[in-house]
């Protein structure tokens, strides 16, 4: 309990020190105004997860820890990211893969904790998912930061993307899954649904900066990936979180 009023005290001592920063947010930079949007929900998912904690029994915990990392280390970027924006304009390419690298991994791998806690899913699953999320980041930051040209990474970054996908809806994840409660299995195919349609979202971002040269891109890449994090970070992160308080109710 000492933790979590910890936690909240230093989130609040903190944000009037970085919202000081940043300049002026101009009322009709919607890109600018959806970093302000994510940035709060962010924080107050974070708080949420950490003090939903206690409401869990233990096997749960770690899959709840793991969301309000998540959602932590995404609040404590888009406080830079921005600053970026609103500063220069650009768009915060470094900072935005440096958030991702930490809190993909995590993301993904919320799916073989989920069922480690209901079922005995092997930890080569764990490996797979890991390996092409890191395959798909890698290549995306190549793309993106002109280290290699776009079409190929985003190629190769699409064809990680699908892998995964392949190894949660037909491979160990689904045999894992097909072993679990109903409430497991929903919450499963829910987030299944985030990681098919949620991160679709984030291809048509990179399509639209990159792929087709128009001059509002870095508008429309920023918009697009500020609700891709807000929807695959924030909505993941509360369907574990209902399936965690459903299940510990029925032990």
């Amino acid at each position: 309990t000492m933790g979590k009023l910890l936690l909240i005290l230093g989130s609040v001592i903190a944000l009037p020190t970085f919202a000081a920063g940043g300049g002026d947010l101009d009322a009709s930079d919607y890109t600018g105004v959806s970093f302000w949007l994510v940035t709060a929900a962010l924080l107050a998912s974070t708080v949420f997860f950490f003090v939903e904690r206690d409401r869990v029994s233990a096997k749960w915990k770690t899959s709840l820890t793991v969301s309000g990392l998540v959602t932590g280390i995404a609040f404590w970027h888009y406080m830079y990211m921005r600053g970026v924006w609103i500063e220069t304009g650009d768009s915060p390419t470094v900072f935005r893969y440096i958030d991702w690298l930490l809190t993909v991994p995590l993301l993904i791998c919320e799916f073989y904790l989920i069922l480690a806690a209901a079922t005995n899913v092997a930890g080569s699953l764990f490996k797979k998912l890991l390996v092409g999320s890191l395959v798909m980041l890698v290549f995306g930051y190549m793309g993106e930061a002109g280290i290699m040209a776009a079409w190929p990474a985003f190629i190769i970054g699409c064809l990680a993307w699908v892998y995964m996908i392949y190894e949660l809806y037909a491979g160990e994840g689904k045999s894992a899954c097909n072993t679990a409660s109903p409430s497991v299995q929903s919450a499963y195919n829910t987030m299944m649904a985030i990681i098919v349609f949620g991160w679709a979202i984030y291809p048509v971002g990179y399509f639209t900066g990159y792929l087709m040269g128009d001059g509002g891109s870095a508008l429309n890449l920023n918009l697009i990936y500020n609700l891709a994090d807000f929807v695959n970070k924030i909505l993941f992160g509360l369907i574990i979180w209902n399936v965690a308080v459903k299940e510990s109710s029925n032990a």
